[in-house]
């Protein structure tokens, strides 16, 4: 797993030790964002020093460094045949990379603000952006125009995630909502409210059944979602801080969140339990990503590193582990549901 952190530092992390494999150092900012290819053969980097490195996730060497932004990169993502690169920034625009050369693609120009978010579709022919100027915009990958312009935050769009299916876009907000959106028709389906937290990541399930949203202010918790009928599904709690970001493996069964109490979480989203709490960055974790296979998860931080965590995991060893947590609890609260009490009976305590 990946981690990226106000301490300026990528992190690579062992799940079985709970320690990281590798702290990649390079950046002299924050990093604010982190994103594996989906062959897991490159990690990307996005930080407040205004560049993006590219880096072998194995070796831990950088690959090369891409500069061209005029400003803080706030969000970076891998298109999913890892031939594009995306990234936004604080100088209001959004690029497009080639990363074998490192040379920019195309610069899309439409935001009046800082672009904070970004988010490639499924088949790789829209990206949509996020910004402070409260809008998203669709863009045609094939002829970098404009497709359309979602308006209905009334505060910066902090993070937008494509289902699965590419036809629902989820939009996080300042203005302490979720929006979810009609590709086809630009139309907004639904908006859900998060009360007095702001939306700080949203992210869609790999079967598109959960949406996952961090949030920050009073809360601190991640909800999980039903994104058909807007209904909370269940809370996670456990930060002592703002949730900075989620994060699905691919499998779907767990969630990697991080957080500025300088710690990321992972969770069992079949029990909603916490399996593990990785510590290690002294500074806010801003970014956390699965690599494609789930073996390793990346985290960047504010501490300007960036940690790598190995998840050779053997999801039945931590699963047990988990269960004999919440055992007796699910055994004998009155208001745990019966079908709930027996979620653990197959594991060996």
């Amino acid at each position: 797993m990946a981690s990226g952190s106000d301490d300026n530092t990528i992190k690579l992390w062992n799940l079985e030790t709970r320690r990281e494999i590798r702290t990649l150092k390079g950046h002299d900012h924050v990093v604010h964002s982190v994103s594996f290819s989906r062959d897991g053969q490159t990690l990307a980097s996005g930080s407040f020093d205004n560049t993006i490195k590219l880096w072998d996730p194995k070796t831990g060497e950088v690959i090369r460094t891409l500069v061209g932004h005029d400003d803080f990169l706030n969000s970076i993502s891998f298109s999913r045949d890892g031939q594009t690169l995306a990234s936004v920034s604080d100088d209001k625009t959004i690029k497009l990379w080639d990363p074998k050369t490192g040379k920019v693609i195309r610069t899309l120009i439409g935001h009046t603000e800082a672009v904070e978010s970004v988010s490639f579709s499924p088949d790789g022919q829209t990206l949509a952006s996020g910004s402070y100027d409260k809008t998203i915009k669709l863009w045609d990958l094939e002829t970098g125009r404009e497709i359309r312009t979602l308006i209905g935050h009334t505060y910066t769009v902090l993070s937008v995630s494509f289902s699965p299916d590419g036809q629902t876009l989820a939009s996080g907000s300042y203005d302490t909502t979720i929006k979810l959106w009609n590709l086809e028709t630009g139309k907004k389906i639904r908006t859900l409210k998060m009360y007095d937290s702001v939306a700080t990541s949203v992210s869609f399930s790999p079967d598109g059944q959960t949406l996952a949203s961090a949030s920050s202010s009073s809360e601190n918790t991640i909800k999980l979602w039903d994104p058909k009928t807007g209904e909370v599904i269940r809370t996670l709690i456990g930060h002592d801080n703002d949730v900075n970001s989620v994060s699905f493996s691919r499998d779907g069964q767990t969630l990697a969140s991080g957080s500025s109490d300088e710690t990321i979480k992972l969770w069992n989203l079949e029990t909603g339990t916490e399996i593990v709490t990785l510590q290690g960055h002294i500074d806010n974790v801003d970014s956390v990503s699965f690599s494609s296979d789930g073996q390793t998860l990346a985290s960047g931080s504010s501490d300007e590193t960036i940690k790598l965590w190995n998840l050779d995991l053997n999801l039945d060893s931590l699963m047990a582990r988990s269960c004999d947590s919440v055992r007796n609890y699910l055994q004998h609260n009155p208001n745990v549901r019966e079908s709930d009490k027996h979620l653990c009976d197959n594991l060996k305590k």
